[in-house]
């Protein structure tokens, strides 16, 4: 082996081994931490959680999520379920491609979906996925050929479920087969959306341990931190600066909102992320925001970090 070579090889091994979260555990693993931009370096909006080296629950899987999916050492079979915030591309994007790669693998259980209920802007979770497999001569999808995912032809089916308006209070939707896993959502907005954040509650021998995902959301309802109480880790979007007004402000948090969330909810850390060219030109000043009213843990995702839930 060229000695010039060997350096690069040990580099390559060392960088797909830290994008791999650890075998026993759970874990939030951000697939994507970018938002609808490119030249960002970054996957749009995705997220894993990890349970004892096995990824269970998705939520989002935005444009790019597929190849990171892929570099996480991901299985499709292993997912129990998958949840939306809401269906913009940078959230959904790369779903059917995920779909598709699954003919491939040994997946052979129902793949429960649950996502927000539709308006005139964006489908339900429902209709989102007809709107994409549905393969009848009268209603046919985007990709017709995919529709044994949805009408029981291939070796599983894609269930959706739509959750509508929660009504300000917390729901839980799903729960997997052997209990240890819970998703619940509350119904928040999204500018004129009707998006939800997802909380992932996971039953551990020494302590149950939860996961909150903010996804794309104004905080003017103050339906939040209904979703944040009790829970160890907050992942926040990171979509606007501080001083953003307007449309922005309409469609996201500033970081005051997000340290406010943090701080009455008592979650143990937080993870931005869903960041935005006008989000990280003024990062220093988000986290100083956010610091002079949460004291705990607080960090910057990039893509295929793991963070521990405890």
């Amino acid at each position: 082996m060229p000695k010039l070579l060997l350096p690069f090889l040990l580099l390559m091994s060392a960088y797909t081994q830290a994008e791999q979260c650890p075998q026993q555990g759970v874990y939030l693993q951000v697939l994507g931490s970018g938002g609808p931009e490119i030249n960002d370096g970054r996957a749009s909006s995705a997220y894993l959680l990890w349970q004892d080296g096995k990824a269970k629950v998705l939520v989002d899987f935005g444009g790019g999520a597929l190849l990171r999916f892929e570099q996480s050492g991901a299985k499709i079979e292993d997912l129990e379920a998958a949840a939306f915030t809401h269906f913009h591309l940078d959230h959904s994007a790369d779903f059917a491609p995920l779909i598709k790669a699954s003919f491939f693998t040994n997946r052979s259980s129902d793949l429960p979906i649950f996502g927000p209920q539709e308006n005139h802007l964006l489908p339900s979770a429902n209709s989102f996925i007809e709107r994409l497999f549905a393969g009848s001569e009268t209603d046919k999808g985007v990709w017709p050929y995919l529709s044994g995912y949805i009408d029981g032809g291939e070796s599983y089916r894609i269930v959706p479920t739509t959750v509508t308006n929660t009504q300000g209070k917390v729901q839980e939707v799903w729960q997997s087969k052997n209990g240890q896993i819970k998703l619940s959502a509350i119904s928040v907005n999204h500018g004129p959306l009707l998006a939800l954040a997802w909380r992932i509650d996971v039953k551990e021998k020494q302590k149950d341990q939860s996961v909150v995902i903010s996804g794309d959301m104004s905080d003017n309802s103050g339906n939040l931190i209904k979703l944040l109480q009790g829970a160890d880790t907050f992942v926040a979007h990171h979509a606007i600066p501080e001083g953003a007004k307007g449309v922005a402000r309409r469609l996201h948090m500033p970081p005051s909102r997000i340290a406010i969330n943090a701080h009455q909810s008592g979650v143990k850390s937080v993870v931005l992320s869903h960041h935005m060219s006008r989000s990280l030109a003024d990062l220093e000043n988000s986290k100083r925001v956010i610091r002079k009213q949460f004291d705990g843990s607080l960090a910057v995702a990039d893509d295929l970090e793991c963070y521990a839930v405890q």
